[in-house]
């Protein structure tokens, strides 16, 4: 099946500071973005009422904005608390969905924050060490170095 391509097509588009395939069908094109999966493109798009089916390069300039307007305030657009990815701030206790640049800088935040109290996971984090429970007792766990080749495997 080929791609037939309209009058106003664009190739690539820029949103929200990301770099946008306009080959791809709208729903996928958008998780491009930093914060946005497929199921959050999913009800953006359904409470815009665009088209799934349609590629991200097919979309005018109303349907773009209104796309961006959706994902920088989802909570006015009913999508409901659970499915943000911000539950529930640590500072000001607001829901919120976190995307593209801003993502970046909560991360970092929540990181000094975990440190500035000393939290275990914090604590973790500053050393550079595994944070989650990992198993560390099997050999190849130690270093690189003692990494067993796939012949040493086979023995």
């Amino acid at each position: 099946m080929s791609l037939i391509i309209p009058e106003k097509f664009q190739h690539i588009l820029r949103l929200m500071s990301s770099t946008v395939d306009g080959k791809r069908k709208v729903m996928f094109a958008l998780t491009a973005i930093k914060g946005v999966g497929r199921r959050y493109a999913n009800i953006v798009l359904k409470k815009a009422d665009i088209d799934i089916n349609k590629r991200a390069g097919e979309l005018t300039e109303e349907e773009v904005e209104k796309v961006v307007t959706i994902m920088n305030n989802p909570r006015q657009y009913k999508i409901p608390d659970w499915f943000l990815n911000r539950q529930k701030d640590a500072k000001d206790g607001k829901y919120s969905q976190v995307l593209a640049a801003n993502l970046e800088g909560k991360m970092r935040e929540d990181l000094d924050h975990l440190i500035k109290i000393t939290a275990h996971r914090g604590l973790r984090h500053y050393w550079g060490l595994r944070v989650r429970a990992v198993s560390l007792h099997a050999p190849w766990r130690k270093s690189p170095v003692n990494t067993p080749t796939f012949s040493e495997w086979q023995r």
